[in-house]
């Protein structure tokens, strides 16, 4: 009798939470939408610029906005605690930012402002209609959308190409600081590391500023790195890593393989082991582990999980990996040993020697 009232009990906390959760899918849109909002007219810029609470008509009037249609706007971020509310010293209601709200200004450095820029973007959402039909008979979701896939898409748009260069920096500003922090000892004993898709540089500057004695190489294809800036430290090289990669002490890549299948992933690999010494060479991946159980409490085991799904979406063949899947690209392109280090961040650090 009890163990039926329990079952019972727990079918309806189920069926409650479904009549609220299912609404999440419904207009769950519409949290990345006013975020896309947000930044695109700077509030969150022009919030962080004062001091004090700035109120709804001082808000209006630096962002040339309608007042009215502002308000709504903010009563939507304030109920997500992207800004709090705080009285003005007038006793108007006024906005201050949040840690969420600091991530959206368009500089600074914690911005996630311009990945949500890419995500939100026409180019990278058309994508996600042809999901279905990927899952079903193997269309490319992004091919079907733009009819060349994002790489071929990327190379002819120098907009989008500079849009994903900066999104790109954005998670670089996110992972990398928990990579020093967590196991610096990784680069110890490294003269020279190759980047290899490494952008705009974001990424190798980071690191060759933590750990100065390391010689940077900059290295993606030619029409990237030309955009990409100067610094003494660092050498840029154009270049395809499917055919070779420079030669350094170590190769690092980051976000890199998620984008390719398995034997692709086993090319670009068996590259980057040529490219470093047997003796003393490495290849450094920060990439996510699926399903990988750690000690810490895990918060973000759900972004690698809708990774996933972006892979699926935006990527002809692209995926994240289990232990077991890494495994075996690894193995297969050579390498004898691998360790994995977890950091505070949605990827985690793949030592791989050859």
């Amino acid at each position: 009798m009890e163990e039926t009232k329990r079952v019972a009990k727990l079918s309806e906390e189920e069926e409650a939470h479904a009549e609220v959760e299912i609404w999440n899918y419904i207009f769950g849109f519409a949290k990345m939408a006013v975020a896309k909002c947000a930044i695109e007219l700077g509030i969150p810029d022009a919030v962080g610029s004062h001091e004090i609470p700035i109120s709804l008509t001082e808000l209006s009037s630096v962002l040339g906005c309608e007042p009215s249609r502002l308000h709504r706007i903010m009563r939507f971020l304030v109920h997500f605690q992207v800004f709090k509310e705080k009285a003005t010293s007038q006793g108007t209601t006024g906005y201050i930012q949040t840690p969420l709200s600091r991530r959206m200004m368009k500089q600074g450095e914690n911005s996630m402002a311009a990945l949500i820029l890419l995500e939100t973007s026409p180019v990278m959402l058309a994508p996600w209609h042809h999901l279905s039909d990927h899952v079903s008979s193997g269309t490319f979701p992004f091919v079907a959308a733009h009819s060349v896939d994002v790489w071929s898409y990327t190379a002819r748009d120098a907009s989008h190409s500079n849009l994903i260069d900066e999104a790109m920096a954005c998670g670089a500003r996110a992972a990398v600081p928990a990579i020093i922090n967590g196991c610096p000892e990784v680069f110890d004993g490294i003269g020279s590391l190759v980047d290899v898709g490494g952008g705009n540089g974001t990424t190798l500057r980071m690191l060759v500023k933590a750990f100065p004695w390391i010689k940077g190489i900059n290295f993606d294809l030619p029409h990237v790195v030309s955009v990409a800036p100067e610094l003494d430290s660092i050498k840029k090289i154009g270049g395809d890593m499917f055919h070779s990669v420079p030669k350094a002490d170590a190769a690092f890549l980051m976000w890199c393989l998620h984008d390719w299948d398995d034997e692709e992933c086993i090319k670009i690999l068996k590259n980057c082991r040529e490219a470093i010494p047997v003796e003393k060479g490495k290849v450094i991946i920060a990439e996510a582990v699926i399903g990988e159980e750690r000690e810490e409490d895990d918060k973000l085991d759900f972004v690698r999980l809708m990774l996933d799904m972006v892979m699926m979406a935006h990527t002809s063949k692209g995926k994240e990996r289990t232990l077991k899947e890494w495994d075996y690209v690894l193995t297969r392109a050579g390498f004898r040993r691998y360790n994995i280090r977890h950091i505070r961040a949605a990827s985690s650090l793949i030592e791989a020697f050859p």
